[in-house]
């Protein structure tokens, strides 16, 4: 993977080159709808790649955003094409926190199966970092598009189940 940082005089673009997805990049401001259609990976260095993208067009947003200090919600929205969604949060613990929603209920045995987890009685789950690159090719055949979040109301009081 390859990073080219252009700065001109008020904005700054990141233009990513990586073998098989091509050139990915980053706008400066972020557009309402900002859902990217899926492009299918093909292991384990395409997850890794999507993910550090991903990463590092989410922390240039957040930078630009004015919500950049509330301690969690951002992170990354799978629309699946059976219907539902799965947000995805890192915390500053290194966990994963995964909201499905009802309608991407179907998803679970795949998660569970991805993560070597349980599922939990509420539509939160919490994973190990480590397990973001598996659940990401688990789910690569299933996801519809992808788009970055900037705030998502976990309500882990509420919906935990624990």
């Amino acid at each position: 993977m390859q990073c080219i940082n252009h700065d001109h005089r008020e904005q700054t673009r990141f233009f990513y080159r990586t073998p098989q997805l091509g050139f990915m990049t980053s706008s400066p401001q972020l557009p309402q709808s900002h859902q990217r259609p899926w492009e299918s990976l093909n292991g384990v260095d395409d997850a890794e790649i999507w993910i550090a993208n991903s990463n590092l067009e989410l922390n240039f947003f957040l930078e630009q955003d004015k919500n950049a200090g509330q301690p969690m919600g951002q992170g990354i929205c799978f629309e699946l094409d059976l219907g539902g969604e799965i947000y995805v949060h890192t915390t500053s613990e290194g966990m994963l926190l995964l909201d499905v929603t009802p309608e991407a209920e179907w998803a679970a045995p795949i998660i569970a199966a991805c993560s070597n987890a349980q599922a939990p009685r509420g539509q939160i789950w919490i994973l190990p970092e480590d397990s973001l690159v598996q659940l990401v090719l688990g789910l690569n055949s299933l996801i519809a598009s992808s788009r970055i979040v900037l705030q998502h109301e976990f309500g882990l009081q509420y919906r935990l189940g624990v």
